[in-house]
């Protein structure tokens, strides 16, 4: 019990550990060869310089509004040019499929942007016009070109205008400062209006939905991933206004529709006020569920002293308090990472790609299409030798996720299990209990 309380300020710690932490793994392999394919910087913070935000918005039967938001923090701005002002200078390039039937391009869509650095300000906005057609789905494949630092990102933004009721039609927007709100997770004390003008209307209804608080089963098991399937606790009209001001304050989803049955709408999220990031032990203790047995997780969730139980599960794992302190680096980490890469219905961390995130670490591999990814993390290097020559070959651990069409989130997507995944789970998660972040590519961990 000593021991245990000599390090009763190990958890504390770690909020101030991950405002500057990177992802970070136990060894990395030389990359040979320029895969144009592979879109694995999207999900690792290290690779990317911009982070961009999206929206779409259906502006009316032929026309819809890509909006793509800058943080100024991301873009690099240089007084190398005729103006001698700050600027930074992008290209972003759309093109525009029609995935209804088959992948047929619709539109392309090019703008330059000379972004004048202003004092203060905190993110740009700009919005992009698409042409469209009634009754079809889209994808919005978009490249963003950094002239200055010779940098490209790439995102990919499913929309459809099968209805004129569905979340493509609204528009969020902060209650005081008026700006569009490019991601739908607000705090409780956060005032939003929804926007809605496709036609006159005069009812909102907003059914609330209590926090899903479900994690995912291991890949290895043959079981579809938990989803909602549970009514809202309430719901509740109010006359529509698109100045009406609007607070969310328990944590949980919020479905805003425009038509009595319920079924298409805008969602907003309150995952609490810490979120993405975790701060109390009570937090901390839950994502322990892909680590811990379920003895241990009652024992810790029950626990009078959370922050000690939390302690005391790190320092076993780790064997000391510097150990420790790694592990709890890079571990939540890759939960603050999940949380902002892969939050749908629900936090990040929680879906199957939160899941894979945080055990494995950053995919080496990723293959985007229209249908889902595919993940591939990198095994140990084969040698063999042929004609007096030695060859190398690299050889993946897959996994494939496939995307699911949502009406609260377009960021759902869920794990393709089968029989013949092999997934070194065990493995994985005795190496973490052995102090020791799991890498599929260094042989001392298998």
């Amino acid at each position: 019990m000593n021991r245990v309380r000599s390090y009763r300020n190990l958890s504390v710690w770690i909020f101030a550990v991950l405002i500057g932490a990177g992802l970070i793994s136990c060894q990395t392999t030389k990359k040979v060869t320029i895969d144009s394919k592979d879109l694995s910087y999207l999900y690792n913070p290290t690779k990317v310089s911009l982070k961009p935000r999206f929206t779409i918005l259906n502006q009316s039967e032929a026309e819809s509004v890509l909006a793509v938001k800058f943080f100024t923090i991301d873009l690099f701005f240089s007084e190398a040019n005729p103006r001698g002002l700050p600027m930074a200078q992008l290209l972003v390039s759309v093109k525009l499929y029609n995935t209804t039937n088959e992948r047929i391009l619709a539109d392309t869509a090019s703008m330059n942007m000379n972004i004048i650095k202003e004092q203060s300000r905190q993110e740009y906005a700009y919005k992009i016009p698409l042409k469209v057609e009634p009754a079809s789905k889209y994808v919005a494949e978009v490249k963003i070109l950094d002239r200055l630092r010779l940098e490209i990102v790439q995102a990919f933004i499913p929309f459809n205008t099968l209805s004129e009721t569905n979340k493509y039609n609204f528009i969020a927007r902060g209650n005081f400062n008026r700006n569009e709100l490019f991601n739908p997770i607000i705090k409780a004390n956060e005032y939003v209006n929804l926007l809605y003008q496709r036609k006159p209307v005069d009812t909102l209804y907003v059914s609330f939905y209590k926090p899903f608080s479900e994690v995912p089963y291991p890949p290895s098991m043959l079981l579809p991933e938990k989803v909602i399937d549970y009514d809202p606790d309430t719901v509740v009209s109010l006359p529509y206004s698109d100045t009406l001001p609007i607070m969310f304050p328990n944590e949980g989803m919020y479905f805003c529709s425009v038509t009595k049955d319920l079924n298409e709408g805008f969602t907003f999220f309150n995952f609490g006020p810490s979120f993405p990031t975790m701060t109390k032990p009570e937090e901390m203790i839950k994502p322990l569920a892909y680590l811990a047995t379920e003895d241990e997780m009652n024992a810790m969730l029950s626990s009078p002293k959370p922050k000690m139980a939390l302690d005391e599960f790190w320092i076993k794992c780790g064997g000391n308090v510097e150990k420790s302190r790694e592990l709890i680096r890079i571990f939540y980490t890759r939960i603050l990472y999940s949380n902002y890469y892969f939050t749908s219905f629900k936090e990040g961390w929680r879906t199957e790609r939160g899941m894979i995130y945080t055990i494995y670490g950053p995919p080496d591999k990723v293959y985007k299409n229209a249908d889902g990814e595919n993940w591939g993390y990198r095994r140990p290097v084969i040698k063999s030798s042929w004609g007096g020559r030695i060859h190398l070959k690299e050889q993946y651990l897959w996994f494939n996720f496939r995307a699911r069409e949502d009406r609260f989130s377009d960021n759902d997507f869920f794990l393709n299990r089968s029989e013949a995944l092999v997934t070194y789970w065990d493995k994985a998660i005795a190496s973490w209990r052995k102090g020791i972040v799991f890498r599929l590519d260094n042989p001392e961990d298998l």
